[in-house]
């Protein structure tokens, strides 16, 4: 990992204490500002019917509901976050659309995936998730979803990501995170850089920009 990548130093556990408290208004706070970039990474990923597909860092469970419709019901969803409470709210409403059936949700950290096999997957999404793990553990997420994932299965990230020299709204950024961790807990990555270092070939690559910070969306291929 680069070394100008800012660090992580919140507890797993203070991590989860604060997205339990905000789950019930996470929708309110970024639901609406993040939709059209997690949308943007659902269509390159492009969930097929009877795949199955992994989740990690799933939050109140929007992106769940479209790829368990994406899947159908020959398909399956496996859906992994931190927060129990987040966990809480996406039951909810996977239960409110009848989709419940179609989505294994788990609570857990995804630097350890020992639930699911090796090679079973035929894709991974992550949506402004990557971006909260420590430097030294984004490799191991990443090595994880390279093992799961079936020959040819994709990984699509979308992740705030940094340029090269950062630009002013990411040094503004990253001065909330050295000195308010618990209100800017994420920091911008190299995200197609994290990708491609871990072993998958990178099929497509876009930036894009949210409140002046560069969003990349990146799709990844197992050789």
């Amino acid at each position: 990992m680069d070394a100008s990548v800012r660090r992580v130093h919140r507890s797993k556990e203070d991590a989860r204490a604060s997205y339990n408290r905000l789950s019930r208004w996470y929708d309110v706070v970024a639901g609406s500002s993040e939709k059209k970039y997690r949308d943007w990474g659902l269509k390159k990923l492009s969930a097929q019917p009877g795949e199955r597909i992994l989740e990690i860092g799933f939050g109140t469970g929007h992106c769940l509901v479209s790829l368990a419709r994406a899947v159908g019901p020959s398909g399956g969803v496996i859906g992994l976050d931190i927060s129990d409470g987040m966990l809480a709210i996406a039951r909810e409403r996977l239960a409110g659309l009848g989709l419940s059936e179609r989505v294994d949700l788990h609570l857990g950290d995804a630097s350890r995936l020992d639930f699911i096999e090796t090679g079973i997957l035929d894709g991974v999404f992550m949506s402004f998730t990557l971006e909260l793990f420590d430097n030294p553990e984004i490799p191991l997420v990443l090595k994880e979803c390279l093992r799961i994932l079936k020959p040819g299965g994709r990984l699509a990230i979308v992740s705030m990501t940094k340029t090269n020299p950062p630009g002013l709204a990411v040094r503004l950024y990253e001065w909330f995170h050295d000195h308010m961790p618990n209100y800017a807990d994420c920091r911008p990555i190299f995200a197609r850089q994290a990708v491609e270092q871990s072993g998958f070939a990178i099929v497509d690559s876009e930036v894009s920009s949210m409140w002046g910070l560069p969003i990349e969306i990146v799709l990844g291929r197992k050789a």
